[in-house]
């Protein structure tokens, strides 16, 4: 190819680059290039269109090739340049800044415009490196090219500044030329700058000052710059903030810093760097407050300046501030190793750390001792310093480590002699030695070589304080040591506390001492001991406003839990000033400060108890007897507030601790005899008079240790005065033999001697302190024995005495107080007396009484009282209508208005009466009460009126009298109408026991009476009710007349309850003879009729009577009359029922009552339906009970009536019929506890399904009434056992629980302890279903044992006892089998046997019992076995348990079919009996056997349809969760993924109301299907389920089955 082709191909390259025709570009270029390979520009157009195409390699190399070519050339440098700028090439940037090198160099002679673009670009690449030496370089070398072009100030200034802004970022990464052409470039670009000053300019200046700030060789530069903005911009602080912060912190703050500080902070107050410049220079003035101040102010401003941290350290230090100054140091060393450590930071870092372990020593605990001696450590070299050495071993000896600093001390010695503080340290190791001398001598030997350290005179002065007896009398040389050494150093707060104790201890000057101990603790708010004694001294001067200003200036800067000695003092100040709360309040938080400190505690309970806080005062008392066992005090207070509290127990057992350590500390002594003598008080009002008589023994023990204290002596007479009114034969009481002069022992005075001798220590105590009050107690005291002698009969002439000394006392003690209502009252009472009869006097005293005190409702009694004694009923009636209005509450006023009433024959007399008794006890209005309760209740033509049925029924009027007589003859019993009243009433409250005790009671008091009438009455009245001891009652009887009904009655009753039924008989023929009412003739028939029924044959007088008049046709025409319910004549009634006794017809016999009157009795009508029953007659029954039903009027027979006809339903087999009745019953009249205890029990017995409502009946008899309930809780129990409820069900309705109630309330009856043994072992099976262990296993005998013991003592029916006992022990050897004793139930069974070999249902459980191990081995059982078992079945073949049995038998032979036969008879048996209970079972265990075999997967379509018969059948009879779970079972084994068993499983898990075990059981079954349908869904949501209520079973089975 010619140069003309190659210029061609050229030419269309060219064109082709043009038009972007770049692969045509690179052909041409190529074909130039085979003819010439180095053509320039051929290789530069293939590096353009390589670089358009995307291909950089390509295009690098032609570039490359093309400047090797000609590397004059620009068009290659230019085009590698751009190819670099363009891609990210590995290369690129490594050869770019070469390329800008190279184009530099072609452009510097061609074209400067282009050069200097150029040359910002490699600057830029520089910069992005950080190659700041060359990015400086360059950019210098432009500003220089610019200039010599002569470029304009402006542009210049913009290229230094650019050149500063490139630079000043990195100025920790400079070598030294790049910083000075930094700080050249700053001064240039100031100096350029067109507006001075201007926003720019100063922005610069700022900038370049920041950046010389970093050049720490700078400092000139800095301060001139510095200097100049100040001139230039003399209102900016910024420069003379970085100039006061370089000056402090090169430590060369000079006056003339100062002044820059003081111009700083002219300009901003707040500016930190020129108040730590001010707190430096106060510091170096000795100025420390205001160091410490200014630096404190300043370093809140700058946090970062580590100087003024130190200074501060420095400047707390001096001011003997170690904690502070430890705090300081801390954060200089925080902000040390925040900035990073160089080597002027790590001088100042050691300074830190010595400065720290020095406060840390002055600190002196253990603690900071040790923290001291790891900061040491940290010094660099600190072992070749010896001020540090010095510090480590003032360390040591704070720490108790003797040996080690007495090691440091001697190296010091030796290599320093001269040194100061090792003489010093040398001088303390004595000092903690207690080796003073040696101490002295080396204190003195470091004055010696330093005078002027205050620390030294200070230990010296302390040596001296605590040297020998000689020096510690003369204070004078420890006095002159701590005077140099407060004026060395002034801020030494512990010198000034020995001043302080000097001028306090030895001179005796309290003014100057409290002026030192006030500096003391002015320098050092922390030292305790110097406010403390400030504070006290303050106090014994009487400036309690300077005391009060001191604690409120500590307890207003106190933390809580601090200041404890502040809160202490304030709190006692403000309790003895009366200022509770807010005493309290200090108290508190001294307490807060030191919860251990008994003294604070006592004080807390002084302010509580002085506010009336008794609860919270004897907390706080109690606390300070736990911290301080030996405090006396504290006990004491203990027991005084539970004496206020009436916590008299408690305050006694505090009282005797205290007379156990001290027997004559008189106010222990004091309270001990107060607080039983209290109780005797309070007993006496509750009328428990045996109680008070031992209070009173117990408080009369208080004067044994002290007779010389007149409070005792008055106690002790207080004690024996206030069991006046206590019965004579109750009054027993040991008294020590130092109260009746004697040395040693006790004598028993009776009351007489013990009302003396309260007089006599009354004496005692007049003759040691003449008190009125004492007078006044003497009086009523001899009034009191007057009383009791009046009440004996004794001798006259002393009762006249005793009253005339009584008067005498009374009247001194009014001379002595004529004020006091009490002794006016007192001296009224004895003036009115009988004895004495001045009533004049009496009414006198009463109304100076009323004068003294105007609300004196006990005086205006005892006026009214005067009054009504003189039969003035009007003003009596004044008197007492005032004292009621003055108070309400007082008795004794309520008490003379119902005497009042009384007297005027007042239909409110009962209601005052009630009320008195409502109000409190007393014996005038408890024998009042219960005379007109009695009185009410003997009129029986009231029964019907309002007026009864107020007072009798609606007020609970018997009882309540019944209470307040039994509380009247504890203390009056010697009046036999009270005995007779409560014998009256314990009738009507059928506590027979307790009647026929009352009445004996009566008959002893009138054995000896004239009134043989009354006397009579009453031992009728006792005959009657001699429960269980009829002999004694016969006795009774046969000792009166027997003339009138009621004796000759109870006689006939006490003569057949003994059995003694022919003398019965006459007694009732007797009483027949003499009857006037009809209906009296009809009771005594009636009871004639039962004691013949009783006897079983006839009379032979009866037989002969009837033979002689009347011949048998008669006898059966009669009879006919009879049935035929035609009324009779009299004599043809009288002969129906004597022909009746003589046929033998004794049920029928008593046929003729309901003819002999015109209206029959209920009483003789009940009798004959109960006596049907008894001979399960069920035809006479329902003809009495029609015939009753017709004469019932009375409310209250609902029971019986119910009682009766249920009865019948059942004689008649009518279950429902029974239940309803009772139901209906209950519907009738709710409110009666019988009929709901009568419902649980049928419920139980015939109704089984409704056991729930059962267990809820008998819950409320219990509620309703005790007596009820107690038999009610057994059908609860047996309820919640048929209904399932268990401990593992529902732990709100346990019968286990219940019937342990049943058994705590009646333990005399066998049915509870049986009803036990069901509960324990229905939990025990529970228990093994839950797969727990069994709690009661070993119960069964024990229980078995509790119903036989029961049985032995009791009445009950033969078959009662019989059918109990068998119960008990099949359900006893049930338990043995079940819990493994199977040789212990054989044993049981076989020796029950022994005694009575003829019980079919006992060989049956034997039988069971010897089957149990032959099943347990799993062996076919022999034929002869299997027959001998259906025997013993036979021979019980009414049992349906028999049955089920033998099914159960051939069920784990594999005989099915036989064994569904057996279930089948128990069914039918169960039908036959109406056993609702019996039935189910059956159904259910044949279901199961179905299952059984369905589950065995025997293709048989009988027992499927046989499940589902049978479960039908069981959900007929009620709702069973058994056999709803059955029938979902049936379906899970015919189609295990059909949704209809999904449907019937979630149904029993789901859905409320089933059993936690059929739940569980369900649950494991629709786990399995769901796996089976894979349906993760409904799995999640069943084992949520399962989760929520702890079925561990399910969870185990779903994690197998999702692992599969």
């Amino acid at each position: 190819m010619s140069s003309k082709e190659v210029k061609t191909a050229l030419k269309s390259a060219r064109d082709a680059i043009r038009n972007k025709e770049y692969k045509e570009a690179l052909k041409h270029c190529k074909t130039v290039l085979k003819q010439e390979k180095n053509n320039y520009n051929a290789w530069v157009f293939i590096g353009v269109a390589a670089a358009e195409l995307e291909q950089p390699d390509q295009a690098q190399g032609a570039y490359k090739k093309a400047a090797e070519l000609e590397p004059d050339q620009l068009l290659a440098w230019q085009g590698l340049a751009s190819l670099y700028e363009k891609c990210n090439h590995i290369n690129a940037k490594d050869d770019l800044p070469g390329v800008y090198q190279k184009l530099l160099d072609l452009y510097e002679s061609v074209d400067k415009q282009k050069w200097c673009d150029v040359c910002k670009k490699l600057v830029d690449l520089y910069y992005q490196e950080k190659k700041h030496v060359e990015v400086a370089r360059t950019w210098h070398k432009l500003i220089k090219t610019r200039q010599e072009e002569g470029a304009d100030n402006q542009e210049l200034h913009q290229l230094w500044k650019k050149l500063t802004q490139l630079l000043a970022e990195s100025t920790g990464d400079q070598n030294n030329e790049t910083q000075q052409l930094l700080l050249t470039a700053f001064e240039n670009a100031l100096s350029l700058s067109d507006k001075i000053p201007s926003e720019d300019h100063q922005v610069l200046y700022r900038h370049f000052i920041q950046c010389l700030s970093k050049f720490p060789h700078e400092t000139a530069r800095l301060k001139k710059a510095c200097e100049g903005m100040i001139n230039t911009y003399p209102t900016v602080q910024y420069p003379l903030e970085v100039l006061c912060l370089h000056l402090i912190e090169s430590e060369s703050l000079t006056d003339e810093g100062h002044q820059y500080c003081c111009r700083l902070v002219e300009m901003d107050s707040k500016s930190g760097p020129g108040l730590i410049g001010l707190g430096i220079k106060a510091l170096q003035d000795k100025k420390y407050e205001d160091a410490v101040r200014s630096l404190t102010e300043g370093l809140k401003e700058s946090p970062l300046c580590t100087t003024g941290w130190y200074h501060l350290a420095e400047a707390q230090v001096k001011m003997h501030k170690p904690k502070d100054a430890v705090l300081s140091c801390n954060q200089a060393l925080k902000t040390m190793d925040n900035l990073g450590v160089s080597g002027g930071s790590l001088h100042w870092k050691n300074l830190c750390l010595r400065l720290k372990a020095e406060a840390l020593v002055k600190l002196a605990d253990c603690e900071s001792s040790e923290e001291a001696i790891c900061t040491l450590n940290q010094v660099s070299d600190a072992n070749n310093i010896p001020g540090l050495l010095v510090l480590k071993s003032l360390a040591y000896l704070n720490k108790g480590s003797l040996d080690e600093a007495s090691k440091i001390m001697e190296d010091l010695l030796s290599s320093y002699p001269d040194l100061a503080e090792a003489h010093a340290v040398e001088a303390l190791i004595h000092f903690t030695k207690k080796d003073y001398l040696q101490a002295e001598k080396c204190f003195q030997r470091a004055l010696e070589k330093d005078a002027e350290v205050a620390e030294y005179h200070y230990q010296l002065g302390l040596t001296y304080w605590f040297m020998g007896e000689e020096t510690r009398k003369d204070k004078t040389k420890a006095l002159t040591h701590f005077l140099k050494a407060a004026r060395l150093d002034t801020y030494m707060a512990k010198v000034f506390c020995y001043l302080g104790h000097y001028y306090r201890d030895v001179v005796g000057d309290k003014s100057r001492a409290r002026g030192c101990y006030r500096k003391a603790f002015e320098l050092d708010d922390t030292d305790a001991e110097s406010g403390a004694a400030a504070v006290d001294l303050s106090v014994e001067l009487e400036e309690m406003e300077t005391a009060l200003a001191i604690l409120t200036t500590v307890t207003q800067k106190a933390s809580a839990g601090t200041a404890k000695w502040a809160w202490l003092r304030r709190g006692l100040y403000y309790l003895k000033a009366g200022q509770h709360s807010q005493a309290v309040a200090d108290l508190q938080a001294a307490l807060r400060a030191d919860p251990k400190d008994f003294n604070c505690w006592e004080s807390l309970g002084e302010a509580y108890l002085s506010r009336g806080g008794y609860t919270t005062a004897l907390k706080s008392f109690t606390k300070a007897s736990e911290l301080n066992p030996e405090s006396t005090y504290s006990v004491f207070k203990v027991a005084a507030i539970q004496q206020i509290l009436g916590k008299y127990k408690e305050a006694v057992a505090q009282y005797q601790l205290i007379v156990q350590k001290k027997e004559d500390y008189v106010p222990a002594l004091k309270g001990l005899g107060e607080c039983h003598f209290m109780m005797a008080k309070a007993a006496l009002v509750d009328y428990l008079d045996g109680k008070a008589v031992d209070y009173i023994e117990k408080a009369l023990e208080a004067l044994q240790h002290r007779a010389d204290v007149s409070c005792l002596w008055k106690l002790v007479g207080d004690a024996c005065t206030s069991l006046y009114a206590v019965s004579p034969s109750k009054v027993n009481v040991n008294v020590l033999g130092v109260l009746l002069g004697q040395r040693e022992g006790k004598q028993v005075l009776k009351k007489n001697e013990l009302l003396h001798l309260g007089g006599r220590c009354y004496g005692r105590a007049l003759k040691l302190m003449s008190t009125s009050n004492t007078w006044c107690d003497l009086g009523i005291n001899y009034y009191r024995q007057a009383q009791h002698l009046a009440e004996t009969g004794s001798n006259t002439s002393d009762l006249k005495e005793l009253l005339e000394k009584s008067l005498h006392c009374l009247k001194k003690a009014v001379r002595l107080d004529s004020n006091n209502h009490l002794y006016w009252n007192a001296l009224g009472v004895v003036s009115c007396y009988s004895g004495i009869g001045n009533y004049a006097l009496a009414q006198h005293c009463f109304i100076k009484s009323i004068q003294s005190e105007q609300i004196n409702a006990v005086a205006w009694t005892n006026l009214g009282v005067l009054y009504l004694a003189n039969e003035n009923i009007e003003q009596a009636h004044e008197a007492f209508k005032m004292a009621q209005s003055l108070d309400p509450s007082y008795l004794m006023c309520w008490i003379g208005q119902a005497l009042i009433a009384e007297t005027i024959g007042s239909y409110d007399t009962m209601d005052l009466f009630r009320h008195t008794t409502e109000l409190n006890m007393h014996t005038e209005g408890a024998i009042g009460y219960a005379y007109w309760v009695c009185t009410t209740l003997q009129d029986k033509s009231n029964r019907e009126t309002e007026l009864y049925r107020y007072n009798i029924l609606q007020m609970n009027a018997i009882p309540a009298a019944q209470v307040v007589l039994s509380k009247y003859i504890e203390r009056i019993q010697n009046y036999a109408p009270a005995f007779t009243m409560l014998g009256y009433l314990n009738e009507h409250l059928q506590l027979k026991k307790e009647a026929a005790d009352a009445y004996q009671r009566a008959i002893l008091l009138l054995r000896t009476a004239e009134d043989q009438d009354t006397y009579n009455v009453t031992i009728g009245n006792y005959g009657r009710f001699s429960i269980g001891e009829y002999d004694k009652a016969i006795q009774a009887f046969k000792s009166t007349p027997l003339e009138e009904l009621e004796d000759i009655i109870g006689f006939a009753l006490a003569l057949f309850m003994k059995g003694l039924y022919k003398e019965s008989s006459r007694a009732y023929e007797r009483a027949l003879s003499i009857v006037e009412s009809e209906q009296d003739k009809a009771h005594i028939l009636t009871a004639l009729a039962i004691t013949e029924y009783k006897q079983g044959k006839m009379d032979a007088d009866v037989h002969l009577f009837l033979k002689l008049r009347y011949n048998d046709q008669k006898g059966n025409l009669a009879i006919a009359a009879l049935h035929s319910g035609k009324l009779l004549s009299l004599e043809a009634k009288e002969f129906v029922f004597m022909f009746i006794l003589k046929l033998g017809l004794f049920g029928e016999s008593l046929s003729k009552l309901l003819f002999l009157l015109n209206e029959p009795t209920t009483e003789s009508l009940q009798t004959l339906c109960a006596l049907g029953l008894a001979m399960q007659d069920a035809t006479l029954s329902k003809a009495a009970l029609n015939e009753l039903l017709k004469h019932i009027k009375q409310r209250d027979s609902g029971y019986q009536r119910c009682l009766l006809t249920s009865a019948i339903y059942a004689l008649q087999g009518r279950s429902v019929a029974v239940q309803r009745q009772a139901s209906k019953a209950v519907h009738s009249n709710p409110g009666d506890p019988a009929l709901w205890s009568l419902l649980s029990q049928v419920v139980a017995q015939y109704a089984q399904r409704n056991a729930k409502g059962g267990a809820v009946a008998g819950n409320v008899a219990h509620i309703l009434d005790s007596n009820h309930g107690k038999k009610a809780l057994l059908y609860t129990a047996v309820n919640q056992l048929a209904m399932g409820s268990s401990s593992a069900e529902d732990e709100k309705n346990i019968a286990l629980k219940t019937i342990q109630k049943a058994a705590l309330l009646s333990p005399g009856d066998p049915a509870i302890w049986a009803g036990l043994m069901a509960a324990c072992h229905a939990d025990d099976k529970l228990a093994l279903v839950n797969n727990t262990q069994p709690k009661r296993v070993d119960l069964y005998l024990a229980l078995l044992s509790a119903v036989s013991a029961s049985i032995k003592d009791k009445e009950f029916l033969e078959n009662y006892n019989q059918s109990l006992e068998k119960w008990s022990l099949s359900q006893a050897v049930t338990g043995l089998v079940d819990t493994g004793r199977i040789s212990e139930a054989e044993a049981l069974c076989t020796k029950n046997l022994k005694s009575n070999p003829d019980q079919p249902a006992v060989i049956l459980l034997l039988r069971q019992v010897q089957c149990k191990p032959l099943l347990q081995s799993r062996k076919p059982l022999p034929d002869a076995v299997l027959e001998e078992l259906q025997k013993t079945v036979m021979s019980n073949s009414t049992s349906v348990p028999a049955w089920q049995w033998l099914a159960h038998i051939y069920q784990s032979q594999g005989m099915m079919g036989a064994a569904e036969m057996c279930y089948r008879k128990s069914l039918q048996v169960a039908s036959q009996q109406g056993s609702w209970s019996g039935k189910l079972s059956s159904l259910l265990r044949l279901a199961l056997l179905a299952l059984e075999v369905c589950m065995a997967h025997i293709s048989n379509d009988h027992w499927p349809s046989l499940l589902q018969e049978a479960t039908t059948e069981a959900l007929k009879l009620c709702f069973c969760p058994l056999a709803v779970l059955l029938q979902a079972l049936l379906q899970f084994n015919r189609k295990m993924g059909a949704r209809e068993t999904r449907r019937l499983l979630e149904r029993v898990v789901y859905q409320p109301g089933y059993p936690k075990s059929i739940v569980s059981t369900a649950r494991w079954y629709l786990l399995r299907h769901l796996h089976a349908k894979n349906d993760y869904e409904l799995i999640d949501v069943l084992v949520n389920n399962a989760k929520t209520h702890g079925d561990t079973r399910a969870l185990e089975l779903n994690q197998k089955l999702s692992s599969e």
